[in-house]
């Protein structure tokens, strides 16, 4: 049939053999019992392929951790047993809580485009004007072109992108609840309609892929929330403070972490810089970071010319109100116009001075973190930049995600500043894009790690 995939297997429906003539049984007996057994190996033949088919799509498909990944999958299995080599799902949940998303197979991002300009009923996919999907969500156009009732929208989409034909299932969670997600459609470059046992072998599919694609859409909700969350409780925007530029990055994998960064303007047109995280990931991290980065905020315009007084007061803070936490944490009282800062940490890694003339730790004395001693106090150290010098802030998982030992991957940060290119010494922004480039090659700043990364920098002018 034209548009049908030749290499989809031949149809699970053996014909009934064909009764052999007197002359056959006059030959060589009656050899229909022979004959029916040969009709149940194929059709048996026939089940244990196409089982072993939707068996090896399944796979694939649980293999998948992100809803576009999923739905690509989706389609591409689709195809394989529909015979289509072009196709559309649209994710679009009936309880309005999102996510939204659309995903096409063999069709550019223009032919998407051209296809939402087809009126759609609610619930359905390109079905027909003012028909409801049936009661299975399987709706079938042989002939596009010239079937009747179609909207002419439909039918002029149709003919652009060179649709001969189209089979859409709606995509339901539940097969009591009945919860559409959305819902699937691939097409046919002629008039065609794929036959019974492929429709069945494609309902299997989807029902199982419907299950996978509403885990991963709570899943999305979820990180979503988290990450909506932790966004509000950091920083909407650096301020702007005389005599000094600073930029930031922020990474952090799906669960959320608790790690943070702040830039807080204090009395006398001093600035109070800090970077920090708390142990543990997920949504009660995330809100353990809020509350200690909103209390820090607090004891720093209290005392902020005394960044050990600060850390004091936050270590126990953390202690009675959180005993079962620990955190990390360097504050640093600046100056702009005299280019000095103050400098206090708990257990966090040493800072770093990035400048035309010399690129160097700063020396920090030796801490636990916040929560693991019945008394937390250390020195603080003062620190005196050059115009143009650059003081970089970062957290542990900037290190961590290298995957090397920290002696190893201090070295890598420090050559990374070493070798910045001039442009990165004017700008922080070009700075710490430059840092993450190179101490995180290839994407692991963006992977999925149970790290955050947080970089500050804070250029003296």
């Amino acid at each position: 049939m034209a548009g049908i995939d030749p290499l989809i297997p031949t149809s699970a429906h053996t014909p009934a053999p064909v009764a052999p003539t007197p002359e056959q049984q006059t030959r060589h007996g009656d050899f229909r019992p022979v004959d029916q057994l040969a009709a149940v190996q194929d059709r048996l033949a026939c089940w244990i392929s196409d089982l072993t088919m939707l068996h090896e799509l399944t796979e694939r498909l649980t293999q998948t951790n992100t809803l576009d990944d999923a739905l690509s999958e989706l389609l591409r299995a689709g195809g394989t047993l529909l015979g289509a080599r072009r196709g559309l799902v649209v994710l679009d949940p009936a309880d309005g809580l999102g996510p939204d998303s659309s995903v096409g197979l063999g069709l550019g991002r223009a032919d998407l485009g051209t296809i939402e300009t087809v009126p759609v009923p609610p619930g359905g996919a390109l079905t027909e004007a003012g028909e409801a999907p049936e009661p299975a969500g399987e709706v079938i156009h042989a002939d596009l072109l010239h079937e009747s009732g179609l909207d002419p929208r439909h039918r002029e989409v149709a003919a652009h992108l060179g649709f001969g034909a189209s089979y859409s299932l709606q995509l339901i969670a539940g097969a009591d609840a009945g919860e559409p997600l959305g819902s699937a459609v691939w097409f046919y470059d002629e008039p065609a309609q794929p036959v019974e046992r492929q429709r069945h072998l494609a309902s299997l599919y989807c029902r199982h892929a419907t299950a996978h694609l509403a885990r991963l859409v709570e899943l999305t909700r979820a990180r979503t929330t988290v990450a909506t969350l932790r966004d509000e409780l950091l920083p909407a925007r650096l301020p702007r403070v005389p005599g000094m530029r600073l930029a930031v990055r922020h990474r952090t994998g799906p669960r959320g972490g608790g790690d943070w960064y702040d830039a807080l303007p204090l009395p006398e047109g001093a600035l109070g810089l800090a970077v920090g995280g708390v142990t543990g990931s997920g949504p009660s991290a995330v809100a353990a970071m809020g509350r200690l980065r909103a209390s820090l905020r607090a004891y720093a315009v209290m005392e902020g010319e005394d960044p050990v007084a600060v850390l004091s007061d936050l270590e126990l803070l953390l202690r009675l109100t959180e005993p079962a936490r620990s955190a990390t944490a360097l504050f640093g009282y600046a100056e702009p116009e005299l280019r000095k800062i103050l400098l206090a940490g708990a257990g966090h890694c040493p800072p770093l001075v990035v400048g035309a003339r010399r690129v160097e730790f700063l020396e920090t004395s030796l801490s636990a973190p916040l929560g693991m001693l019945s008394c937390w106090e250390a020195p603080s150290a003062e620190f005196e930049a050059r115009a143009g010098e650059t003081l970089l802030l970062y957290t542990d998982g900037l290190l961590h995600r290298t995957g090397e030992p920290m002696d190893r991957a201090l070295a890598r940060l420090h050559a990374a500043a070493n070798t910045a290119p001039r442009p990165a010494l004017d700008d922080p922004a070009v700075l710490v894009d430059h840092i993450l480039r190179t101490v995180l090659p290839d994407g692991l700043d963006e992977a999925d790690s149970p790290e955050d990364v947080v970089l500050l920098a804070a250029r003296f002018d």
